[in-house]
């Protein structure tokens, strides 16, 4: 009978066995076929859609527009720039990434637009003034002889032909574009209108909008008096009559017409994009349109080139001597990362800028991030375990690691949407960037590395030679710990005060030195010359910067035309400037001369701050939601901690403070909030494990276990930016300083900022819940 009873258990076993190994290869199956898919995809995209290059990189299209007066308004300084701010509004609606717009003078506006096919319709589209006003039509103008009669009272009304070539005599505008509260185009494909614009109107134009209906509800079908016209630049656009069923005096509620037409898609967005972006303050006419060339030359393209070829092939050569076969294949898996975020790029006619270029190169070693997570977490696996197998130590890797690399994730996908959704220019750009590496990482490490790694773990010959996969060993930095175990979280006031120290001293290199903004931020001057031989702009750079201009911004014009840009220049220096090229192009002759405007404007720089304000305080609720509301305050506090010690290094060094360094900042937020989510995720799994024992020891814990992947992950971020600061131009080298400064802080204020700041605002007591316990001096109970 026993023994019946043990056969019947064993068959049991191998039956368990045969399923779970089944289920575990059709799900390595399934993984493995999507792998195939997502790269396959990402291959043809990126071998048929070329990526749009920047302006720095390519060069592009300028569009001269000069501001013209109104008899209502004049167009000064102040309108000029307000005209601007919604040039600039169009032209994200028209999809152009990374442009560059600047007032010049006071009358004139300088856009500069990369990569466009149609610079043409651009600059119709950037020039049309929009002015929409909603008239009642009071009949018909013409005479019996066919001739148009003039308006009664030219104050009251006003006659303009429909889209029949029909004089209407219209009354005086019921709406205009200030009461419309967006538009959109739409396809009706069931009743047969075909692409129109649906135009929604603000509370007060719903009020207006059904006045001017229910009065014209009140004429007869057919009568021309039923008609509402809609006016866009003077030219009647639509002029529908009032449905039969809405009676005399009601009007049409709800505040929402239909602009029909025999319109295309691209007419009707177009349309839609011109009544949302609103009417321009005064008419713009353009007045030059001309290509230009890269602002950036041949020789700093090359430079940055070489040093993202070096850092990247020292990264990998890292991560293979560390994890030695894993490693091997996570290189490969990031390669594969690296195809994906081109194809996506291209497939979103997203512009790469140079800057944007290194953040590309620089996303590849902080994508290294996942995969550390995942082998250290299996390193610890494969040690606590009893009869170990690499590839159940894997599993479990992955299986443990997921929380925290779901969790970084998620809150700088968070950061990067409101990017998008509230900001512009190159703030909306960095963070479509920014989404696409997060995804590209996620699909990377989750989905290409395991398939490699368990497909490589489940080999006979790597399973009799664990110590080849890189996870048997626990590696010379957890050794250490693991020897010393060093409780770095006895007196964590005393990091406090030496975090809050630091941040004063750099913070006060800006009341010290201040801060040198850059032309981007503060407007300058513009100096264009006609030279007589073609100088090349590398040679120019050159010059200038043996002649102290070593930040002027020079660029080919035409084709002998030169542009040179640099913030404070007086006569003096532009007399130096001009003597410069002269000697560079023979006969030289300046053809223009005037004072431009900041890139990023008062809105710009606004919509900046909110969008970032936006994304802090969503990211210390979503971290308050998954941990506790004392762990978001102090990954927040860490944030700012960082931030202030950045911008203070370099007011201390004198460094610019130009679109560059926003970059910049805005990669070392994301990776400060990922250091800290990663550290908070182990001491949340360790309270959940033991209840008793004081936060202070369960974080110093925490520390000594994360550490071994901070350090990895670092170093891995460490060689591309180290071989950045060194090869690369001085635009890329102030860039890359910025970046090892961030890591640097960032690395150190996750541990002794975050982690310190937790312990003194967490339960102190009762650690989420046990039982009281009291902690002495050291940390321990009492």
């Amino acid at each position: 009978m026993l023994k019946r009873r043990d056969n019947v258990l064993k068959r049991r076993d191998k039956r368990n066995k045969r399923n779970r190994r089944n289920k575990r290869h059709r799900s390595l199956r399934a993984r493995a076929l999507l792998a195939l898919a997502v790269i396959a995809g990402s291959l043809a995209i990126a071998l048929t859609t070329p990526v749009r290059l920047g302006l720095d990189l390519r060069g592009g299209t300028q569009i001269t527009l000069e501001t013209r007066s109104t008899p209502t308004t004049d167009a000064d300084a102040a309108a000029t720039a307000r005209t601007v701010e919604v040039l600039r509004g169009r032209i994200d609606a028209l999809g152009v990434a990374e442009p560059t717009l600047v007032r010049s003078g006071d009358h004139r506006i300088l856009v500069e637009l990369p990569g466009v096919h149609d610079p043409k319709k651009a600059a119709d589209v950037l020039g049309r003034t929009a002015q929409l006003t909603v008239h009642a039509v009071l009949g018909p103008a013409g005479t019996a002889d066919g001739a148009t009669s003039p308006p009664a009272d030219p104050a009251k009304e006003r006659v303009l032909p429909d889209d029949s070539g029909q004089p209407l005599r219209l009354r005086a505008a019921d709406l205009t574009g200030r009461d419309v509260e967006g538009a959109e185009a739409r396809f009706d494909q069931q009743g047969g209108a075909g692409w129109h614009v649906t135009v929604d109107f603000s509370k007060t134009g719903q009020d207006r909008w059904r006045q001017v209906t229910a009065r014209a509800a009140c004429h007869p079908a057919g009568d021309p008096q039923r008609r509402v016209a809609i006016v866009l630049d003077n030219k009647i656009i639509s002029s529908p009559q009032v449905d039969p069923s809405v009676p005399c005096g009601t009007g049409i509620p709800g505040g929402t017409t239909q602009i029909t037409g025999s319109f295309d898609d691209t007419e009707a967005r177009e349309l839609a994009l011109l009544i949302s972006g609103g009417a321009l303050p005064v008419p713009v006419e353009t007045v030059e349109q001309r290509t230009i060339g890269a602002t950036l030359g041949d020789a700093a393209i090359e430079a940055a080139a070489r040093a993202a070829v070096i850092g990247t092939a020292l990264t990998a050569l890292f991560i293979i001597a560390v994890y030695r076969l894993l490693g091997l294949l996570a290189t490969a898996a990031l390669a594969c990362y690296g195809l994906i975020s081109y194809a996506a790029l291209a497939a979103l006619g997203a512009t790469l800028t140079l800057p944007g270029l290194a953040g590309f190169v620089l996303a590849i070693g902080m994508a290294v991030d996942a995969n550390v997570l995942v082998f250290e977490r299996a390193r610890e696996e494969y040690a606590a375990r009893g009869r170990p197998s690499p590839r159940s130590a894997l599993t479990a890797g992955f299986r443990g690691a997921l929380s925290a690399i779901a969790d970084s994730n998620i809150t700088t996908l968070i950061a990067a949407g409101l990017m998008f959704a509230f900001a512009s220019g190159p703030v909306r750009g960095f963070g479509i960037t920014l989404a696409i590496g997060v995804l590209a990482s996620m699909v990377s490490a989750l989905v290409i590395s395991r398939v490699l790694a368990e497909y490589a773990a489940g080999r006979p010959a790597v399973r009799r030679r664990p110590r080849v996969t890189g996870i048997a060993s626990t590696g010379w930095v957890r050794d250490r710990l693991l020897r010393r175990e060093p409780f770095l979280m006895r007196r964590p006031r005393r990091w406090l005060a030496a975090s809050a120290v630091l941040a004063v001293v750099a913070a006060s290199g800006v009341l010290v030195r201040g801060l040198d903004f850059g032309i981007e931020f503060t407007g300058g001057r513009l100096i264009e010359y006609a030279t007589n031989t073609p100088v090349d702009p590398d040679r120019a750079r050159t010059a200038l910067t043996d002649a102290g201009f070593p930040r002027a911004v020079v660029q080919s014009s035409g084709e002998t035309g030169l542009t040179v840009r640099a913030e404070n220049l007086t006569n003096a220096d532009a007399a130096t400037v001009t003597e410069t090229i002269g000697a560079l192009g023979g006969e030289t002759k300046k053809v223009r001369d005037e004072l431009i405007g900041p890139s990023m404007g008062d809105e710009l720089r606004r919509n900046a701050l909110i969008a970032l304000s936006l994304a802090l305080g969503a990211q210390l609720l979503y971290l308050a939601v998954r941990f506790r509301w004392f762990f978001g305050t102090a990954a927040v506090v860490a944030l700012a901690h960082d931030v202030v010690i950045l911008i203070g290094a370099f007011a201390w060094l004198g460094k610019p403070i130009d679109g560059v360094f926003l970059a910049a900042l805005l990669t070392v937020i994301g990776y400060s909030v990922n250091d800290s989510v990663v550290l908070f995720d182990r001491v949340r799994e360790l309270l959940g494990r033991d209840r008793a024992t004081p936060l202070p020891r369960l974080t110093n814990q925490a520390i000594l276990q994360t550490l071994p992947r901070t350090v990895n992950t670092g170093m891995g971020a460490a060689f591309i930016l180290t071989a950045l600061a060194v090869l690369a131009d001085d635009t890329l080298a102030d860039f890359a300083l910025a970046l090892l400064i961030g890591l640097a802080v960032g690395t150190c204020s996750s541990v002794f900022t975050a982690a310190a700041l937790t312990i003194e605002l967490g339960p102190h007591r009762k650690p989420f819940g046990g039982a009281a316990v009291t902690t002495g001096p050291s940390g321990r109970p009492g």
